[in-house]
């Protein structure tokens, strides 16, 4: 089943990627983080960021994180799933917040 391009927006960004580092980003050089899907193109998350927030992306970084191998109780290794992290830099004098949106 093939989504139309509105209603990619909203399948694109799975949430945001809160952490001591991306907060240090954010301060100092205007870039966040969140998780996103793991199909998704740089162009699809510069839209979705800028649709959703209203707010002007200059430059998306993305990567894909490698699962982490977790011990469970009896001592066997288990899998995390792999997922994708994209960096967003916003243009000079924007701003995001994450606690507006979600209203």
């Amino acid at each position: 089943m093939s989504l139309r391009p509105e209603e990619r927006v909203y399948t694109v960004l799975l949430e945001p990627h809160i952490t001591e580092k991306v907060t240090n980003l954010g301060e100092s050089s205007n870039q966040y983080a969140f998780k996103v899907a793991t199909d998704a193109t740089k162009r699809e998350i510069k839209s979705a960021v800028e649709s959703l927030f209203k707010v002007k992306v200059t430059n998306v970084t993305t990567l894909n994180v490698k699962g982490k191998r977790k011990r469970t109780f009896r001592g066997s290794m288990t899998r995390l799933s792999d997922w994708k992290k994209a960096y967003i830099r916003l243009a000079e004098g924007e701003n995001l917040d994450y606690m507006a949106a979600e209203r």
